[in-house]
């Protein structure tokens, strides 16, 4: 991206990203389950975030958490996601969004696998990726 979009402009959003991103990455949606183009995808590399480009999760921390959803155990460090607390639909979860644009990314559990014992269930919509060379 050439100039950094103003994260209060939501026409800029709009112009930028398809429908489903916008729902997703601005609004605070989720995709269906096994539906995502990242939920199965196995290459080498680092996912950024859709919305600003900024590296996530690198593909070596990755896991089937069997959710239908892409897994990692853990961030590609540790400012490059914010927590927050979301008590929508009547449960205590936590949202993890994009530090750099606030960008909606999905949600982090305590059932992941060792190290960390975290998952981060990210939605594909609100990633791209980069492939290592």
């Amino acid at each position: 991206m050439d100039q950094p979009i103003d994260n209060s402009n939501d026409q800029e959003w709009q112009e930028k990203l398809d429908s489903e991103q916008y729902q997703i990455c601005r609004c605070g949606g989720t995709e269906r389950a096994f539906t995502g183009k990242y939920w199965d995808y196995k290459e080498v590399g680092t996912y950024t975030c859709a919305c600003c480009g900024t590296p996530l999760f690198s593909s070596q921390t990755k896991y089937d958490s069997g959710s239908g959803w892409p897994s990692y155990f853990q961030p590609i460090n540790d400012s490059a996601i914010k927590e927050l607390v979301d008590k929508t639909h009547g449960m205590l979860r936590t949202e993890v969004r994009c530090a750099n644009c606030d960008s909606h990314l999905g949600h982090v559990f305590p059932d992941g696998p060792a190290p960390t014992g975290l998952r981060y269930c990210i939605n594909s919509a609100s990633l791209d990726f980069i492939p290592q060379v």
